[in-house]
């Protein structure tokens, strides 16, 4: 707590001041994008990057993370919130975000009690790939109406893309316009100052010209008036709703401590102390439950800012306090202006950072160095936008637990050759055609940890090794087995027992020391003997090799 503030030196303040200043610039009109995404008024917006950046920057590890909702968040919680109030009434709408944000914040908090920070490598990064795109796509979709002008009924992903082809035939034109404006000038600004706030300036720009050119008469709309003042007390008042939120909640929750921990391990400084997991999940969960008592939605660290932070000098948490206090001044000053903002301009913003989800380059890079994992990444990309939002989290979620029982129940059997005038072992392979192999001595490697799923699966792959190899020994070089839990132990004491049936001696080098010791207590132990467990494969192969040689030659 408070890692990133105390001690805290006299020189850090000028960056932490510029860089909590330019970040507020970024971080407060997209949080207005966002909870118009989720469907919230958007005030809410600004309450998300009030309360949970003041939270976050008092408790958590991070020195530049920058916490209020992301592009993710804000799809999931509005495709949440809109089957909990269907009526889509704005005040229970806003009561609803409040016990999912409260919900959400909970979950986490329950996380860190049992020191869950673990489930933050829990979903594998080809699936997260997808999982972003398709998010990114859903999002692009549900935006499209507002940047057209168009309006009709949200459903399905794909009633909503079939909606939005017919909707061209009505197009407000100078709203499209707009949008489109608003697009160019945030396309320009990034390239050409990319350290200066885009999103401010573009929907400053566009606020600017709705009233000289009497914009909201040609069907151009505005946000509207936005409350002034600090956020008030919200407490939750349809505790009811609590049982058709939690699932939500529990998604929402998972997917906030993902993007939050991503985000700051990967802008981490050189010298600053790697994010805390479990930390993490206290000080994301307080955010989120201190939020909602001022009417926030669910917040989470937005990688897209926390750049903006860190590479305009942020070298605490005091940035973000600096940007939370801008917040303040915005809510209590400027909301009237902010009411000029026209929806087509907010729209735009969101789906050009929603655009950046999207990474055809990752996808390539999957596809070139493992297609099975490609596979796992079209698979969430398509659950996202097929199955619904949260629903895809939870493909995400099963793909990466198959793809982790597959690769598991499947670990790799090599059988390995010499290189020649070394003592390097490597697997067989047409590649080196010159490898040492020694008559009657098969030598085959296992890796990974054995156990009750896939200790069949490895017999089943060593058996047509040593049918084709017809050697006297067979020596298993377990220096990549960490466990050998008791079913694969079960199962190495069988193998033994049937090769020595057929005249063969089973032979094992390299165990570590709990391998090692859990051998040395079973039958197997008692079986193989000391001359039978030997350090390393160059050992095994100076002493077999010769008697090996010998009874090939006399079988011959």
């Amino acid at each position: 707590m408070f890692e990133g503030l105390a001690p805290y030196r006299v020189e850090w303040a000028k960056g932490d001041a510029f860089a909590g200043l330019t970040t507020a610039a970024v971080v407060i009109p997209k949080s207005m994008a966002y909870a118009t995404v989720a469907g919230l008024p958007i005030e809410v917006g600004l309450y998300t990057a009030f309360v949970p950046m003041l939270v976050y920057a008092l408790l958590g590890t991070s020195r530049p993370l920058s916490v209020s909702t992301t592009t993710t968040l804000a799809i999931l919680t509005g495709a949440q919130l809109s089957e909990a109030v269907p009526s889509g009434d704005a005040t229970q709408l806003v009561l609803a975000s409040a016990l999912l944000t409260m919900m959400v914040g909970g979950v986490l908090m329950l996380a860190a009690a049992l020191r869950l920070g673990f489930t933050a490598n829990f979903i594998s990064l080809p699936v997260l790939v997808g999982f972003k795109a398709g998010i990114a796509i859903v999002i692009i979709v549900d935006q499209l109406p507002k940047l057209l002008g168009v309006h009709f009924a949200k459903g399905t992903f794909l009633h909503n893309v079939i909606e939005v082809g017919r909707g061209f035939a009505h197009v407000s034109w100078p709203t499209l316009a707009l949008g489109l404006g608003t697009v160019g000038i945030l396309a320009a600004v990034e390239h050409f100052r990319p350290r200066w706030p885009a999103p401010l300036i573009a929907l400053a720009g566009a606020a600017a010209a709705v009233v000289p050119f009497a914009l909201q008469h040609h069907g151009v709309e505005v946000v509207g008036a936005i409350p002034s003042g600090l956020p008030s007390l919200t407490l939750p008042a349809d505790w009811s709703l609590a049982r058709q939120l939690w699932p939500g909640a529990v998604g929402i929750a998972l997917m906030s401590f993902t993007e939050t921990i991503a985000a700051g391990r990967a802008f981490q400084g050189r010298n600053e102390p790697a994010p805390r997991a479990n930390v993490e999940l206290l000080a994301i969960g307080a955010a989120n439950l201190g939020g909602a008592l001022f009417g926030s939605m669910p917040a989470g660290g937005g990688t897209s800012q926390t750049a903006v932070n860190r590479l305009t000098g942020a070298q605490t948490q005091a940035a973000a306090i600096v940007t939370a206090i801008t917040t303040v001044v915005t809510m209590l000053l400027l909301a009237p202006l902010l009411g000029l903002v026209p929806q087509a301009s907010l729209a735009a913003v969101v789906i050009v950072y929603s655009i950046v989800l999207i990474s055809p380059a990752d996808f390539r890079d999957i596809l070139r160095i493992r297609r099975t994992e490609f596979v796992w990444a079209l698979a969430a990309f398509a659950g996202v936008m097929l199955l619904g939002t949260l629903q895809g989290i939870l493909v995400a979620i099963v793909v990466s637990l198959v793809a982790l029982s597959q690769q598991t129940a499947n670990p790799p059997v090599y059988e390995l050759g010499r290189k020649r005038g070394t003592h390097v072992f490597r697997p067989r392979s047409p590649e080196h055609p010159t490898d040492e192999f020694f008559p009657g001595l098969l030598l085959l490697r296992i890796e990974g940890r054995l156990f009750f799923a896939n200790a069949d699966r490895v017999t089943e792959k060593i058996q047509p090794l040593v049918g084709a190899a017809q050697p006297k020994f067979v020596v298993l070089d377990l220096s990549g087995v960490f466990d050998l839990e008791y079913s694969a132990l079960k199962s190495l004491i069988d193998a033994e027992r049937r090769l020595r049936d057929e005249g063969v001696s089973l032979v094992l080098a390299g165990l570590g020391p709990g391998v090692l010791e859990m051998v040395r207590r079973s039958p197997l132990g008692d079986a193989l003997g000391r001359e039978r467990l030997i350090f390393n494969l160059e050992m095994a192969v100076d002493k077999l090799a010769p008697a090996a040689r010998d009874a090939q030659e006399r079988v011959t």
